[in-house]
């Protein structure tokens, strides 16, 4: 199904989404759009609150639409999340070179834990997954310095559950962007590694906002057709994940059913994720 606001906001969009990194649909002011260390000043604007630094903040405008795609460090009060984004980069630092597994995205990704290890352990992985970040966050990670030096086989990219707090804002076709736009992003830093795209998981229940913009959301998404590109592989877990009546399965998710359960829902993920991943790492052999 054709989503013609997604349409016409995609064109909008076009002219950007080859230039990366820098090129973006709007500028925010920001005194250093690239690079690690950040300048002092750099420092002090992204430790502002991220309402004022937002696309048309500086201006009085109100461009929702345009957050999820522009990069803006996240912020959770003081510098708690620079640092978590700083201790990744030293990661990064520590690990240039090859590896197999380059795992980006929020708390989904954060939390892997002991599951990717009794999974994947014999794969040499560096995951930079940040709890709360939107697409915007991670967009910014990757533009400083978040992934510098690594050459990952494959990067697996799970993002946008968190930009669904301000779909009231964004829309939903906004939010199918800023994704789109982290899988760019991605492409372009690693020209020669395979993007598995994880669509946003399910979380809640059915009638919740929450549960049905991500719906909308994986929709808006499948109109974007990402896999044209023979680089992109799309995974999908709703149909995993869910009861024939659109609850979530028993055991798969934590008390806030949004996070996944390690023997659960984690063990589903991988289960998923590894028929795939195996089949490109032998190709990238």
């Amino acid at each position: 199904m054709n989503h013609p606001k997604l349409t016409a906001l995609a064109c909008s969009f076009a002219c950007t989404l080859t230039g990366f990194a820098l090129d973006y649909p709007s500028a925010t002011g920001e005194p250093q759009t690239s690079g690690w260390p950040l300048t002092d000043a750099e420092r002090a604007f992204v430790l502002r609150p991220e309402h004022e630094r937002r696309p048309g903040a500086l201006q009085n405008q109100h461009l929702p639409k345009l957050w999820p795609s522009v990069p803006s460090a996240g912020h959770w009060g003081g510098t708690s999340w620079l640092d978590l984004h700083e201790k990744l980069v030293k990661t990064a630092e520590a690990s240039r070179g090859p590896i197999d597994f380059l795992l980006v995205g929020d708390s989904i990704t954060m939390q892997w834990g002991e599951a990717w290890k009794k999974h994947f352990g014999q794969y040499k992985t560096v995951n930079i997954g940040i709890g709360g970040d939107k697409t915007q966050n991670v967009l910014w990670r990757l533009d400083h310095g978040g992934v510098e030096g690594l050459q990952p086989k494959i990067v697996v990219l799970m993002i946008g559950n968190n930009n669904m707090f301000f779909t009231g804002e964004t829309g939903i076709e906004a939010a199918a962007l800023g994704i789109k736009t982290c899988a760019e992003n991605l492409l372009e830093k690693f020209p020669s590694a395979p993007l598995i795209l994880a669509k946003i998981l399910p979380a809640h229940a059915p009638g919740n906002r929450f549960y049905e913009d991500i719906r909308l959301t994986n929709a808006a998404l499948d109109s974007l057709h990402l896999e044209s590109n023979p680089r992109i592989h799309v995974l999908d877990f709703h149909g995993d994940m869910l009861n024939p009546d659109g609850t979530l399965k028993a055991g798969l998710f934590t008390p806030d059913n949004i996070h996944l359960t390690q023997d659960g829902g984690y063990a589903l993920y991988a289960a998923k994720l590894k028929p795939l991943a195996e089949k490109l790492l032998q190709t990238a052999r």
